[in-house]
């Protein structure tokens, strides 16, 4: 077909924009007609495109101008519940490597490439990660995702010393910026049996150098059971993702019965990053972050450098580990806070958190955090004002089980102008606590066979209460013996 115009709209290929008619097929149409022409897609600013069950993936390879365009997606009965309706996509291949073994924070590789790659590496037959808890599993294969310039130098950190590697590949890192505009977006939730069988049908990202830019995401429908969301937006095994002036939405809790045999919470996301190098949260909103009946929207595995700035969200996760840089900046975080494992510096800076913690090292995963953590100029109401003695680091690890890893506090804690606003605390608490317990005082074992390593160093500057109470380590001060504890106005 001729088409004069410099770029693609839907209604070229048939659709008709008006809330009722499954415009599906004239969406992927019109993204397939544009990337084989290299021209971008730009939408009718008054229509709303439906989106209903067919199992079909629009593929994104140039900029989309989604403007104030509304699309309603229909998750009630579909074919297909994990297929994105779109997927932006890098236009090259995988490049497979022949590497025999990495070190450990090794900065070389004697390869030469025609352009910076994106680069993923797995051990199969080596498990880190091996969860504890009520979603206990026996591990992921062991993974890293790095930077490779093409004159052969690794640019992001290997967390992993690997004797042998079963897979690595590369991608080519794009040079141009692709940026998704805009967009209204409304699901209408799933009415699935509540059990871990997550939907996806939302925008995946596995383009380098993508931009979504002022998104927005709502979400209807929700009834009294339902699967859960592995995210509306996700990036996965890409570098240089930046989520910027978009607002998300919490998805409503259920519960199911997890590996342990009893009940537990299903997550369910909005934002979601996968061994993503470079993910960035610029200005990003949500309403209601103190919700306690809603699922806190951002969760991670596998990342190398996360920046959240001056956004307002519910929570931030990084389940299976973050490396490098961890900030978060300018911020609001709501009920679930902030939650980690991983190793490199972890900031706060100017943060208003709302969390049961400051910062959970999440308990699942051994509590580790090899490395350091900085806060500087924030205000903590521990659990939103709901009454519960202040321990500013949640940690949990007694030392029995093996997460395929050895587990760390952070080595050093650095605190400069903290605010916590402990009213409603129990009068009967006489003090405030940097860490939680993290031994089983039920089990005080002689003997631990996967010893959890101790801070080594704790400064608190400034570090203030609305109660006026003092400051303290630990309730158990025993696991804290050998830290260097400096205390200053």
């Amino acid at each position: 077909m001729g088409n004069i115009k410099p770029y693609v709209n839907y209604e070229d290929f048939g659709a008709k924009g008006d809330g009722e008619t499954d415009d599906m097929e004239a969406i992927c149409a019109a993204h397939a007609y544009a990337n084989a022409h290299g021209l971008p897609v730009k939408t009718r600013s008054d229509a709303t495109y439906y989106i209903g069950p067919k199992a079909l993936t629009a593929v994104i390879e140039t900029d989309v101008d989604w403007s104030t365009t509304r699309f309603t997606i229909d998750d009630t009965v579909v074919e297909n519940h994990k297929l994105a309706c779109f997927h932006v996509k890098s236009v090259h291949t995988p490049i497979e490597l022949k590497i025999p073994a990495l070190t450990r924070d090794q900065r070389q590789l004697d390869i030469a490439l025609e352009s910076d790659c994106y680069v993923i590496v797995t051990n199969d037959n080596k498990k880190r990660f091996i969860r504890f808890g009520l979603n206990q599993n026996n591990g992921s294969s062991q993974t890293d995702c790095f930077i490779l310039n093409k004159e052969g130098s690794i640019v992001s950190p290997i967390d992993w010393d690997y004797e042998e590697i079963t897979k690595a590949e590369a991608w080519p890192i794009e040079n141009n910026v692709l940026t998704l505009s805009g967009g209204i977006f409304t699901t209408i939730a799933n009415r699935g049996e509540s059990k871990y069988d997550y939907y996806g049908r939302g925008i995946d990202i596995t383009r380098s150098n993508t931009v979504i830019d002022g998104a927005v995401h709502y979400i209807a429908g929700e009834v009294g059971h339902g699967s859960p969301y592995r995210g509306f937006l996700n990036a996965v095994r890409c570098a240089y993702v930046t989520i910027q002036n978009c607002f998300v939405s919490g998805h409503k809790i259920y519960t199911t019965i997890g590996s342990a045999g009893k009940p537990v919470s299903m997550g369910s996301y909005d934002l979601h990053a996968n061994s993503v190098i470079e993910f960035r949260l610029l200005n990003c909103r949500m309403n209601n972050i103190t919700d306690r009946t809603r699922w806190g929207v951002v969760a991670s595995n596998f990342c190398k450098n996360i920046h959240v700035e001056n956004c307002v969200i519910s929570r931030l996760d990084a389940h299976m580990g973050v490396s490098g840089t961890y900030t978060i900046k300018d911020s609001h975080i709501g009920w679930q806070g902030v939650k980690a494992i991983g190793r490199g510096v972890l900031m706060l800076d100017h943060v208003v958190a709302h969390g049961n913690a400051l910062v959970e090292f999440r308990s699942d995963y051994g509590s580790t955090w090899e490395g350091e953590v900085i806060i500087r100029d924030s205000n903590w109401i521990p659990s939103n004002g709901h009454g519960r003695t202040p321990e500013l680091f949640a940690i949990r690890n007694n030392g029995m089980h093996d997460f395929g890893y050895t587990c760390y506090m952070p080595r050093k804690v650095e605190i400069t102008n903290l605010h916590i606003d402990d009213s409603n605390v129990p009068a009967n608490d006489e003090a405030l606590y940097l860490f939680s317990n993290p031994c089983d005082d039920r089990e005080e074992q002689d003997i631990k066979p996967y010893p959890y390593v101790s801070a080594k160093k704790i400064i608190c500057r400034n570090v203030v209460s609305t109660s006026g109470k003092q400051l303290n380590v630990c309730r158990n001060p025993a696991p804290f013996a050998e830290t260097e504890f400096i205390v200053s106005e």
